[in-house]
């Protein structure tokens, strides 16, 4: 089987203002900040330029569900539709969708407690 979980893409979580919160995290530890939280960026094994995302939502989005959870974690991963389904071949709950944009394509599945987790095949050139 070729890789799977190649790094950590995201990390996104619920808060009641995520604005406020965005503030106070680029105000008391530096993170720069944006519309969409912050990006960090770092170097692959190969030396190639990559992405993770940090991001506040609110506490009213639907991005998580079906999960109940108040957050959910982005992996970054090689093939996902060939990964995606040998998933589901192993009994993996996969969330029959794939969107794509210039950025990636994504995929999510729910792991043994409900937690949503999204799979990101990225294309990181496209933020640069």
């Amino acid at each position: 089987m070729k890789k799977r979980v190649t790094g950590l893409g995201g990390i996104f979580f619920k808060c009641d203002d995520p604005d406020k919160i965005k503030n106070w995290y680029n105000n008391h530890l530096g993170l720069n900040t944006d519309q969409y939280g912050c990006s960090f960026w770092w170097k692959d094994k190969q030396g190639n330029d990559a992405l993770t995302q940090w991001s506040p939502m609110s506490k009213d989005t639907n991005y998580f569900e079906p999960s109940q959870k108040p957050f959910m974690i982005n992996f970054r991963v090689e093939n996902l539709k060939e990964l995606l389904a040998t998933l589901k071949e192993e009994g993996v709950t996969v969330i029959d969708k794939i969107e794509e944009f210039e950025y990636g394509k994504f995929g999510w599945i729910l792991d043994p407690e409900g937690n949503k987790i999204e799979l990101w095949e990225p294309v990181d050139q496209a933020f640069l």
